[in-house]
């Protein structure tokens, strides 16, 4: 295994607590974040982050409706506990996106804290 072999197993996005994504949305501005929820349409449904957007990560049609989103915002991506949009991320980041960010805890983490 080659040194570039090591680094390239590295995740290429970031982890954010959900008391971090709560000060984000209030203090940055609207048009440079999107609020990407990875659940399913029922999931959602259920309840979700007001602004968000959902696209299904289990969906086949996921990478080419996140290929034409604009890269240069700061993605935050959901789920309903942080696998499926750690997924997401590891998806983004290859195809491009620089600033990709996992909430930790998902959903259960967000309706725990964020009152």
């Amino acid at each position: 295994m080659g040194i570039f072999d090591m680094f390239s197993s590295a995740k290429a996005y970031n982890d954010l607590f959900c008391n971090e994504l709560d000060e984000k949305i209030k203090n940055q501005n609207k048009n440079d974040y999107v609020i990407l929820d990875v659940r399913t349409p029922g999931e959602f449904a259920d309840g979700h982050i007001p602004g968000a957007i959902n696209i299904n990560v289990m969906d086949p049609s996921f990478n080419n409706k996140i290929e034409s989103m604009d890269k240069s915002k700061d993605y935050y991506v959901i789920c309903r506990s942080g696998g499926r949009s750690g997924s997401a991320c590891g998806k983004m980041s290859k195809m491009g996106f620089d600033k990709v960010h996992n909430l930790v805890g998902g959903m259960m983490g967000w309706q725990g804290e964020v009152k």
